[in-house]
């Protein structure tokens, strides 16, 4: 990836600011402006709606069907799509300085400046304005989504003359089925999407509206909801009305220079399969009452005590790089609030920040994002989890329909039912099954909840087990063989012992034969028996692992190496990503990695690896073929770097994940935030330059080591219903226990105990010297300087 042009922020630790509007960067600053709790998602448009990249309101797991084109058809292909679609805009609230509309696009912007507050939890915007009229007028609003009150959104408004008596009319708004822009080619699909909300019920109040729609396809039963607080000089008159897909709430009132009109929204939202309407009704205003009673200036209490709990936990100190501090907590920002009240249902590849993968969730999920919340945010993890549970009949479903036992979980979905239409990188990529069982594994040696493991992982971890023993066989030298499937590197598919999806699998195995073995009643009740758990353990002991002797490292699949390389030299620089450039099926013969697959192999198995000499060999061999088309990538080979010892490299690439949206990396974050590259920051530090890893005996093990421009770094984390911190300088590491009973550690190897009563600290060994490995042509992580 090349360096990113201006960036439109501030460097700054605790806030993203952007200093002066840029309407060139509106689509990335509405995705990074945008304002979430996992339920409901405000992209960061502008309080008056225009001018906009792309208008964005957003409830999880709310979609509409649309239309999967094949040019030809086939046994087991999804039959229809899911989109998440851009639901009634609450955000919305326009101003008329006497006779002319606020409008950035007009008049003369003397100042404009927004701040997204990561300890507040809050979207802040200043704006001074001169009318073509001449009218100079200060507009200042504050918007929050509660991480709380799960339905609940609030804008606090103000107005205020500068120089000159105004007549204002403020009119906020509930707009449904707004014109969104057309990403979708398939015009049978544009259509379905342009309005696809029909009307259901609308009604009007004092200071107020709530209207209720339903998906025309999906039919899925919406509702948004608003009211207001009105402060101003006597005199002012609130007018509100309400129509099929608009409500709206009118203040008129004249003002002197130096007077202030200040309006406070109150937004609800909920939407449901099964509710009537008229308990959806009830619901949202229930909801709004509630935001009502506790007033804008409680919400903002409730946010900052929230996310002060947040950050005493989750908080990553950086010392030596200003910029990498502020991108990694704006990373745990986001990771955070696609998730914390999604309350079981799916965490989306962009969160609620955008339209980009059709709201979609994925693997990402899983081997990402639950990688840092179940450190962070347990409760989130877990519920995430058995929002995974709540869908196995659809998977279980889905398995049968390919003629195999087990669960078969969808590779891309919204509801539960398979979205992908392009069977190699999608239903054949049956890693999915082993990514959500590891993250259940880890889940319970993190949360120690031994509940949640007979009533939640059980069933999981048995029915993706039953689909490795179906999906595979016992060769003729007694291996057991994984054929015909797609690892996570989508530049390789339908390959044979893909090592990743071997090894991953294998856990699976093992897993779900020893946690039946702890609950033997509920396994029982499944279905399992003795018999069935010593096939699992069979065919996880024969696992085939391939490995090339003669170049002494791993293939990503059955003969993988023996592949034609792909030709990097001659390809030009404005040819990635490939797959824009190159017919897929050139792309599966040869080596040329689109994402981490075989290294990513190393991080999440590494035990499977032997010594600290073969995984280097092995990193520097998948780096001179590895692209990364991928934004997952980076993080990954951050992490395999630090563990090998190239520790300038490493943070090169932490460099990359950490900033792909702030620095728009990637050139789609108009679309939303890449929540999985986000969370890989984390990983990146706490799991590459701290070494942290579970062991198999649930032993948090620790191995620092830091970048030469790196001073120092500090975590926390959750383990076990202890709060543990570690804080690592080139020389040594600090371990503290915040909170909780005594804990046994290892650092480098060395085994000790940690308690309350003071931190211990351990010098870091030198690591011995490494040539750097190379990279494809022009594919080297952007260089970080000392500072950033």
């Amino acid at each position: 990836m090349s360096a990113p042009s201006r960036r439109p922020f501030t460097v700054e630790p605790w806030t993203v600011r952007e200093p002066e509007l840029d309407l060139e960067r509106l689509g990335q600053t509405e995705s990074v402006f945008a304002l979430s709790n996992g339920h409901l998602g405000l992209r960061g448009n502008l309080d008056e709606g225009e001018p906009n990249a792309i208008p964005g309101t957003y409830l999880n797991s709310y979609y509409e069907l649309r239309p999967l084109p094949y040019a030809e058809g086939g046994y087991g292909y999804p039959e229809s799509g899911q989109t998440m679609i851009n639901v009634t805009n609450g955000k919305l609230i326009r101003l008329m300085v006497d006779d002319e509309p606020f409008d950035l696009r007009y008049g003369e912007l003397r100042r404009h400046e927004r701040v997204l507050d990561l300890r507040s939890g809050t979207l802040t915007r200043d704006a001074e304005w001169v009318s073509p009229a001449g009218k100079a007028v200060r507009v200042r609003s504050e918007r929050l989504v509660s991480l709380t009150q799960r339905a609940v959104a609030a804008i606090d408004y103000r107005v205020t003359p500068l120089d000159a008596p105004v007549l204002l009319v403020v009119q906020s708004e509930l707009v449904a089925n707004e014109q969104q822009p057309r990403f979708v080619d398939d015009p049978r699909a544009s259509a379905v999407l342009a309005a696809p909300l029909a009307h259901e019920r609308h009604h009007a109040d004092a200071t107020g509206a709530t209207l209720l729609h339903r998906t025309k396809r999906s039919h899925l039963v919406m509702a948004a909801s608003m009211d207001h607080e009105v402060h101003g000089p006597a005199g002012l008159s609130v007018q509100c009305t309400a129509t099929e897909h608009l409500g709206r709430t009118s203040v008129i009132c004249r003002l002197e220079p130096g007077q202030e009109l200040r309006l406070v929204k109150y937004l609800a939202y909920g939407w449901s399969s099964q509710r009537s309407l008229s308990a959806l009704d009830d619901q949202v205003r229930a909801a709004l009452s509630a935001a009502h009673y506790t007033g804008w200036d409680g919400l903002s209490a409730e946010q900052r005590t929230y996310l002060d709990e947040f950050w005493s936990c989750a908080d990553v100190e950086i010392d030596g790089d200003a910029e990498l501090q502020q991108a990694v907590r704006c990373a745990l920002f986001h990771v955070m609030q696609a998730a914390v009240r999604a309350e079981r249902r799916p965490i989306p590849a962009k969160g609620l920040t955008g339209p980009g993968y059709d709201g979609h969730t994925f693997w990402d999920t899983e081997t990402f994002v639950l990688a840092v919340l179940t450190y962070l945010v347990p409760d989130a993890a877990g519920d995430a989890l058995r929002w995974r549970q709540s869908i196995l009949p659809l998977a279980v479903e889905r398995a049968a329909q390919l003629g195999l036992h087990g669960a078969a979980f969808p590779w891309r979905t919204i509801s539960g039912l398979e979205c992908s239409g392009y069977w190699p990188a999608g239903t054949a990529a049956f890693h999915i099954n082993a990514d959500i069982a590891d993250a259940v594994v880890r889940y319970v040696a993190a949360a120690a909840d031994t509940v949640f493991e007979r009533d939640v992982a059980l069933e999981l971890l048995v029915e993706t087990a039953r689909l490795w023993r179906s999906l595979g066989h016992h060769d003729a030298e007694g291996e057991f063989r994984i054929d015909g499937v797609t690892g996570p590197d989508e530049y390789s598919a339908l390959a044979d012992n893909n090592v990743y999806t071997n090894l991953m699998a294998r856990q699976n195995l093992r897993a779900a034969a020893e946690v039946a073995v702890r609950h033997p009643r509920t396994a029982a009740g499944l279905g399992v028996d003795s018999e069935e758990m010593a096939s699992w353990r069979d065919a996880a002991a024969a696992m085939r692992i391939p490995y090339d002797e003669k170049l002494s490292v791993h293939p990503q699949a059955e003969g993988f190496t023996d592949h034609a390389v792909w030709d990097f030299e001659d390809e030009p620089p404005g040819h990635y990503p490939l797959m824009l450039h190159h017919p897929y099926f050139d792309l599966y013969r040869k080596q040329v990695v689109k994402q981490a697959d075989l290294v990513l192999a190393m991080q999440m198995r590494p035990e499977a690896f032997g010594d600290l000499e073969q995984m280097d060999r092995n990193f520097a061999y998948y780096e001179r073929i590895t692209v990364r088309d991928s934004s997952l990538s980076a993080a990954t080979q951050s992490a395999m770097a630090a563990r090998t010892g190239h520790l300038d490299l490493a943070y090169d690439y932490l460099g990359e994940t950490a900033l792909i949206d702030l620095d728009d990396f990637a050139g789609n974050t108009d679309h939303g935030m890449h929540i999985a590259s986000l969370a890989g920051a984390w990983s990146a530090i706490v799991a590459g330059f701290g070494g942290m890893r579970a062991g198999p005996d649930d032993r948090l093990a620790f191995a620092p080591h830091l970048p030469t421009a790196l001073a120092r770094v500090s975590f926390g984390m959750h383990w076990r219903g202890r709060h543990l911190r570690v804080a690592i300088t080139p020389d040594e590491a600090e371990y503290r226990l915040l909170r909780g009973e005594q804990v046994r550690l290892a650092h480098h190897g060395e085994e000790f105990e940690l308690s309350g009563a003071e931190p211990q600290r351990r010098p870091i060994p030198p690591l011995p010297p490494r040539e750097r490995p190379e990279q494809p042509p022009g594919r080297a992580p952007v260089p970080r300087r000392p500072g950033g």
